[in-house]
């Protein structure tokens, strides 16, 4: 299976925070499974910790980078799809880690329940 992190959920896998389900983390653990960081979830962090709304640590590139993770980029066609999604969740984030897991077809380890009205297959983190 093919996973896609939201932010929330990468930011409990790297604390080790038992706020992550056990079946979130069992999914990410299973080596079957490719798990993937959107670089918007990268943008989300970074425009974060840029505000102070988030502490990271200073390596956190390289901390990210020792995971077992695949990294995806956001696309033109990851774009379109964003434009093509009905306007039920309002975050240009989260919109764009649902347009990149419909076009891809990936599931989402997320918590956040707007996600559901998406039609895509979601984890609970």
């Amino acid at each position: 299976m093919n996973l896609l992190l939201d932010t929330h959920a990468l930011l409990w896998w790297l604390a080790d925070d038992p706020t992550l389900s056990e079946k979130a983390r069992a999914h990410i653990s299973d080596g079957n499974n490719l798990v993937f960081v959107s670089a918007a979830v990268v943008w989300e962090i970074q425009i974060k910790q840029s505000l102070a709304k988030l502490k990271i640590p200073p390596d956190f590139q390289r901390v990210l980078g020792r995971q077992p993770f695949e990294f995806l980029a956001m696309t033109v066609e990851h774009a379109f799809a964003v434009g093509a999604l009905p306007l039920i969740h309002r975050d240009p984030f989260d919109r764009m880690l649902i347009a990149q897991a419909k076009t891809e077809g990936f599931t989402i380890i997320t918590r956040d329940s707007l996600f559901n009205k998406y039609k895509v297959p979601i984890i609970k983190a």
